[in-house]
């Protein structure tokens, strides 16, 4: 029996669509090297501008920068026209505005650090090493930082804390938080400006992280209310919690369900957890789609590994879904799971004991 005849119409589309993927594999390197340089910051609200204009105000390379200008236009991240270029208010929401809860800058710095990482990676999949998050490149957690803060600045008072049962009176009136897996802790501050009467601490395993925590609350003006420690999910200290909060965090840990059943044990009787984990249906192919695509991307570079570099038999991954994550909480104790709301990008959960 003969083999079959390719398709050479679904082979061009698959060329096409490599091609178009790549080149925004080299994008997200030159939107980071552009971040770097100054040159979106430089062209924010100064409408339209010659190569030359924009070496000038940045003090880089005119021939450079013409490339880098050329690139972005080609990806439709400024505006050519008549030899100059512009960035538009959207473009500068998206590549200058770290406010902006689209700001996708931090995203493309987070993913350069899969790249500077790619060959201990590729060892964790051979099995000759174990890849835990203080291994990956500082890429990594400067990105992280500024990837998700914007989106908890924008949506933890707004929409996350009010969907949550009793939590925000709580929270007026003076309530003790912990902030589980804070990192450089953006949400742990974020809540901390949004309610001066409560107090929050968060923890991380990560030290350089808890470091980074520190300064950062330090300049925020909210040490009277802010403390970081080093701790794991599964043993940091404290009781009565009026509210734990695990922000895209429990999928990356070696045993959520160890993790989970300590913050059951940390809790107030009437506590609440808010656990927000990256948006997903929890099965394939419901889950073959753009933004799937990005978390799986990520899960399999630096979620996963990670679990398993924790000895994990439980790796979630980025992508668990609603009724695999109230499985864990479960069997972790939480009675009274439920999905509080949701966003492109995240599933907010409420436990409760």
């Amino acid at each position: 029996m003969g083999k079959a005849p390719m398709d050479e119409a679904g082979l061009q589309r698959l060329v096409d669509q490599v091609v178009l993927d790549l080149g925004g594999a080299f994008g997200a390197a030159t939107v980071v090297l552009g971040d770097r340089l100054g040159l979106w910051k430089a062209m924010v609200g100064a409408g339209p501008l010659s190569p030359g204009d924009l070496a000038w105000r940045t003090g880089t390379n005119e021939r450079l920068v013409a490339e880098w200008l050329a690139a972005q236009a080609c990806a439709g991240y400024v505006r050519y026209q008549d030899g100059s270029y512009t960035l538009t208010d959207e473009q500068a929401t998206v590549f200058a505005d770290e406010t902006s809860p689209v700001f996708m800058t931090g995203l493309a710095e987070l993913i350069s650090s899969v790249y500077r990482d790619e060959a201990g990676i590729a060892e964790a999949y051979r099995g000759a090493r174990s890849l835990a998050w203080p291994d990956h490149d500082r890429a990594l957690f400067n990105g992280t930082e500024r990837f998700f803060r914007p989106g908890y600045a924008a949506h933890l008072r707004d929409s996350w804390i009010p969907a949550l049962s009793g939590v925000e009176g709580k929270l007026t009136a003076g309530a003790l938080v912990a902030d589980v897996g804070c990192g450089h802790g953006a949400s742990t501050i974020v809540l901390a400006e949004a309610y001066p009467n409560s107090r929050f601490t968060g923890f991380d395993a990560h030290v350089p992280s808890i470091v980074r925590a520190r300064e950062l609350a330090l300049q925020a003006g909210v040490t009277d209310r802010v403390s970081f420690e080093t701790a794991y999910a599964d043993d940091y200290p404290g009781a009565g919690y009026d509210l734990v909060c695990l922000f895209d965090c429990l999928h990356d840990m070696g045993d959520p369900v160890a993790a989970l059943r300590h913050v059951h044990s940390t809790l107030a009787p009437d506590g609440t957890v808010l656990l927000v984990e990256p948006f997903a249906h929890g099965r394939l192919p419901d889950d073959l789609n753009p933004v799937g695509r990005l978390f799986f991307n990520a899960s399999a570079t630096i979620c996963v590994p990670n679990a398993l570099a924790q000895g994990g038999t439980e790796a979630l991954g980025a992508q668990a879904g609603r009724e695999r994550l109230f499985e864990v909480a479960r069997q972790a104790g939480f009675t009274r799971p439920r999905q509080a709301t949701a966003t492109p990008f995240n599933l907010v959960l409420e436990l409760k004991p």
